[in-house]
């Protein structure tokens, strides 16, 4: 008998739908206090996901959801970075 893998949901922060985690892109604060994208989700700090779509990305960036989520401010470098990341994975 094989077991099935379970497949790690985490749920994004602006449509509250769990996905599978690799469907979803993270984005850290670090202990010092810097934000960054982590693609590879492994960075230490206090995560938060959202969904690798650009509308939710924008709706992200228009209601201020990761500042609020990750208790700090965020550039909008981040979510350039987001976009971009985004961007790279449709490429794939």
């Amino acid at each position: 008998m094989t077991s099935k893998k379970k497949t790690p949901l985490r749920k994004c922060i602006v449509t509250q739908e769990m996905k599978p985690k690799k469907e979803l892109i993270r984005v850290v604060r670090s202990p010092e206090g810097e934000i960054f994208v982590d693609p590879s989700s492994k960075k230490s700090g206090r995560g938060a996901y959202i969904a690798n779509d650009r509308k939710v990305i924008e709706k992200a960036r228009q209601s201020n959801l990761l500042a609020r989520n990750l208790k700090a401010k965020v550039s909008d470098e981040v979510y350039d970075q987001l976009i971009h990341e985004h961007e790279r994975s449709k490429l794939r």
